[in-house]
């Protein structure tokens, strides 16, 4: 059985500010490519947003699936272990953006992952390509809400 690769990228003009995220997954000789833009939220937010994203778009549970990101704050997260010890902890000590990783962590039990980092800006054209659909989506019109971000941090 093939695995299902998955590139993804996350950006913010302002960081916080206008954001978007770009996702190609690739399998066999499929490629879809996705990508979102919200008027106000993180950079980290759009990484992982990125991941999840491709993930809910996986309409087959039984390969397995490589997620590559340029976001250490992602790939670290969760190949060592520390979002495990977030959700155990309720997310002590004001860790960021809880909302996406409970989801997170939800939506991947169905699968298997496995997170590979890879140097961002430089010679990987999925990568490359997935940035490019992260700040065309963050540059848009008619950018989406990330409310959670909105209404808890935003506002504090």
């Amino acid at each position: 059985m093939n695995s299902i690769k998955i590139y993804t990228d996350g950006a913010a003009r302002g960081n916080p500010g206008p954001g978007g995220y770009g996702a190609i997954l690739l399998w066999n000789n499929h490629r879809k490519e996705l990508s979102k833009g919200f008027r106000h939220t993180t950079n980290n937010r759009m990484e992982l947003l990125a991941v999840i994203s491709a993930l809910e778009a996986l309409t087959k549970t039984e390969h397995a699936v490589h997620i590559y990101s340029d976001s250490q704050y992602v790939v670290r997260a969760i190949s060592e272990g520390w979002l495990n010890t977030w959700i155990k902890t309720n997310f002590k000590g004001d860790k960021k953006n809880p909302d996406l990783w409970k989801y997170y962590h939800q939506l991947a039990q169905k699968f298997t992952i496995t997170m590979h980092w890879v140097k961002g800006h430089a010679n990987n054209p999925y990568n490359n390509r997935c940035d490019e659909l992260a700040t065309a989506a963050a540059d848009g019109k008619d950018l989406e809400i990330d409310e959670w971000y909105e209404e808890n941090v935003s506002k504090a």
